[in-house]
């Protein structure tokens, strides 16, 4: 094995951590960050894709109203993002009928 190929690894290495390791720190980080900033009232997303409020926050647990008087406990780790306090859902994500080729 000579330098050229330690130099060859160690680019690989390079790029991997540019494309693979930091972005997913970033993301952590930014969820980490969005759990924590929690609070009642806060309208959220689940990672199964449930629209709720957060109706009380412990330390690992938050409840979550789903419907009018309906209230589940879920772990923290379980919200994905929080809404925009003005909007009741988040039309980014929203597919336009133009776009549901499924039906």
């Amino acid at each position: 094995m000579g330098p050229q190929d330690l130099v060859f690894f160690a680019v690989v290495a390079l790029i991997g951590y540019f494309l693979i390791v930091r972005p997913q720190r970033a993301r952590a980080q930014q969820l980490q960050q969005v759990r924590e900033s929690l609070a009642v009232g806060s309208r959220v997303i689940t990672t199964a894709g449930l629209y709720a409020t957060v109706t009380a926050v412990a330390a690992d647990t938050i409840e979550l109203e789903i419907a009018d008087g309906v209230r589940a406990t879920f772990a923290s780790a379980a919200v994905v993002r929080v809404l925009a306090s003005d909007t009741d859902t988040d039309t980014d994500d929203q597919i336009s009928p133009a776009q549901d080729t499924a039906t």
